[in-house]
């Protein structure tokens, strides 16, 4: 039998530790994962401004297992305590402590704990355009060429990136960002000069599948059935699914789901209020949206839009004690 728990969820504000609210969820099974074990998983989350408009900062300590996702972004890091397995686009990973973390945009990664319960990490996402002048002159396509890079140095640099990220957080000042500036610039470059690679290539799509995801990518149209996007492309259900989830590592649903939340990140930071992020992204309703939203990210959408009201954000910290329903 399914125990019931009980979901809590607090904001933090970043800086002087103000409380800026508890919301208590009532006992319900729905909050366990029926595919997991019914052990309750602790997952804490901070979300950091940057002194970039288009990157942000996370912080996690947790045992949640993350499904299959990806991001937009370039995402690097490192992992402070604890390990972690994962399938990325590079092969299957596992990183310890002391080990450099990072992800290309549009590689398609889970994530859990390896070995011990849980894992501590910090990632900073980066656009491709704040990437690009850390990148060797001649290799303006250039990725990162492996998901863990044992290097000390490198670790060290980004482990200062990161304090200094979190001082700036504190104070705002144009002295702490310059020096984010310094570090990132300085950490990035040895990152690329040192790890660089060709550009990652994601497995290409022939014209069947393209057209599958520009039908579920539409978003004025109703979601289809699977008997709907195989009769599109003259394929069974099964073939159409299983195509699918071969060039972009998860079937439709979950590719359709994955697509929404990046959409309601994206609108959120344009100054959408969840409920209209909710709406416009596709989501049944806003807690639909939150559930999909931690799943993919790791926190919820108030703590990312507490983090945008302003160009130059707050960080805000987003605790969860509770075991998520997978997709």
């Amino acid at each position: 039998m399914i125990k019931k728990q009980t979901a809590v969820v607090r904001a933090m504000a970043r800086g002087e530790g103000s409380f800026i609210g508890q919301i208590v969820v009532e006992p319900r099974e729905s909050v366990l994962n029926p595919i997991a074990d019914e052990r309750p998983r602790s997952h804490v989350a901070r979300v950091f401004a940057t002194p970039w408009p288009d990157a942000y900062a996370t912080h996690l300590d947790s045992a949640l297992h993350f499904g299959k996702h990806w991001h937009d972004t370039f995402g690097v890091g490192i992992l402070e305590l604890g390990a972690q397995s994962w399938f990325s686009g590079r092969g299957q990973a596992r990183g310890y402590a002391g080990d450099v973390i990072t992800l290309n945009p549009g590689e398609i990664h889970d994530g859990q704990p390896l070995g011990a319960e849980t894992r501590r990490w910090r990632i900073l996402y980066l656009d491709v355009a704040t990437m690009q002048p850390f990148l060797p002159a001649a290799s303006r396509g250039a990725a990162i060429a492996r998901p863990v890079i044992p290097d000390p140095p490198l670790f060290a640099a980004f482990a200062r990136l990161f304090r200094l990220l979190e001082r700036w957080n504190a104070s705002r000042s144009g002295t702490d960002a310059l020096a984010c500036e310094e570090s990132l610039a300085a950490t990035c470059t040895r990152l690329m000069a040192h790890h660089g690679s060709a550009p990652f290539q994601p497995r290409v799509a022939d014209g069947d599948v393209r057209a599958v995801r520009e039908r579920l990518s539409n978003d004025t149209a109703r979601v289809p059935t699977l008997d709907e996007l195989g009769r599109l492309v003259g394929l069974s259900r099964y073939q159409v699914m299983r195509r699918f989830e071969k060039v972009y590592g998860v079937p439709p649903h979950a590719w359709l789901l994955r697509m929404r939340v990046e959409r309601a990140r994206l609108l959120i930071r344009g100054g959408a209020t969840l409920a209209a992020a909710a709406n416009q992204a596709g989501f049944a309703d806003q807690s639909h949206m939150t559930r999909a939203f931690v799943r993919q990210f790791g926190f919820t959408p108030g703590a990312w839009r507490g983090t945008t009201k302003r160009r130059y954000w707050r960080g805000d910290v987003s605790t969860i004690r509770r075991s998520l329903p997978t997709c």
